[in-house]
């Protein structure tokens, strides 16, 4: 960690302390230093957060992933997440990621690329921003740090030191049952100030936070959870970043599209038939069922990294029946 950024890394906890009780947040927000964006970000649309094939025996196949991501970006999404929780980022090491990365935007040059970062170690991951600053991404989507459980005041030092290290506008990625912080809508819409926390992968599953995000209008709302798109979109958020959209990826586009539109019965006509598939999906831990299906339509081969594990059988054989039957529609 450079001088600098460590003087930064000081001066942010020196002024933001847990026993405030949030008290300091505003006075902390006057205090980061604070650069004009050259442009406003917009993360509006479909986003797919990759699953990252694997070969037997555990290594990264760089050629489904970019097969995979080739035929996902002429369906009409926004752009791809790499590296997130759906792409087992967990499991892969730093230079992989790095190549994971490079294959996604080699492949589809065209598309925006947002990359998920995660840690718990504030100075170890400002390292990995500075790295990722290099790489022509869109933006980050960042989590807060998992196991720790730190007040709001310390929520808001981290979101805002990660938000001075980069030169990249950051999405927040709102998923407590992950990380085991609930970041408080005061603390949302007080990181709203920062000109590059620019919007927010909504998994909080708590819509008066997610209607109160969306009326304030800084931050971009983005539905994170596959079952909440419609709803979310619906109440004015922005688009989705959804997993389930590997599979019947254009029905998912046209879904969003018609809701951004105000034509909520086509939309609704469109989307209640994705709901089994939605909810078979994450009935055993995401990426196995997603990767189940895609092996089964030979994008990849169905393997994952330890510990996640391969579907069930009767879930794999039922997925197989729905993506089917959908597919004839």
């Amino acid at each position: 960690m450079s001088d600098g950024t460590a003087r930064l890394q000081l001066k942010l906890f020196s002024r933001v302390r847990a026993s405030d009780g949030g008290s300091s947040i505003g006075r902390f927000l006057k205090d980061i230093r604070v650069h004009p964006s050259s442009s406003t970000p917009d993360f509006s649309g479909l986003w797919i957060p990759l699953v990252t094939p694997f070969r037997k025996g555990g290594t990264v196949d760089h050629a489904a992933l970019a097969a995979l991501a080739e035929r996902l970006a002429s369906t009409g999404i926004a752009g791809f997440v790499v590296c997130g929780s759906t792409g087992e980022a967990a499991a892969l090491d730093g230079d992989e990621q790095l190549a994971v990365l490079a294959t996604v935007a080699k492949a589809a040059p065209a598309l925006p690329r947002i990359m998920g970062i995660s840690g718990y170690h504030l100075g170890k991951t400002l390292d990995w921003v500075h790295r990722l600053n290099d790489c022509g991404l869109a933006g980050l989507l960042v989590p807060a740090p998992s196991y720790i459980r730190p007040s709001q005041a310390g929520l808001v030092a981290w979101f805002g030191a990660i938000a001075e290290a980069s030169t990249v506008p950051l999405l927040v990625y709102d998923i407590p049952y992950r990380t085991g912080a609930t970041i408080a809508r005061e603390t949302l819409l007080s990181l709203a100030a920062h000109p590059r926390i620019r919007g927010v992968k909504d998994c909080g599953g708590d819509m008066t936070k997610t209607r109160a995000l969306i009326a304030d209008g800084r931050l971009q709302v983005l539905a994170g959870e596959d079952a909440q798109l419609f709803g979310t979109l619906a109440e004015g958020g922005v688009g989705a970043i959804a997993a389930s959209a590997h599979l019947q990826t254009a029905r998912f586009v046209q879904v969003v599209q018609l809701l951004r539109e105000g034509r909520l019965a086509e939309a609704r006509a469109q989307w209640q038939p994705l709901l089994p598939l939605i909810e078979a999906l994450f009935a055993e831990p995401n990426p196995g069922p997603l990767k189940a299906v895609l092996a089964n339509e030979g994008w990849m081969q169905d393997e994952l990294r330890a510990p996640m594990t391969r579907a069930g059988s009767a879930l794999r054989e039922h997925l197989f029946r729905m993506q089917a039957a959908l597919s004839r529609l």
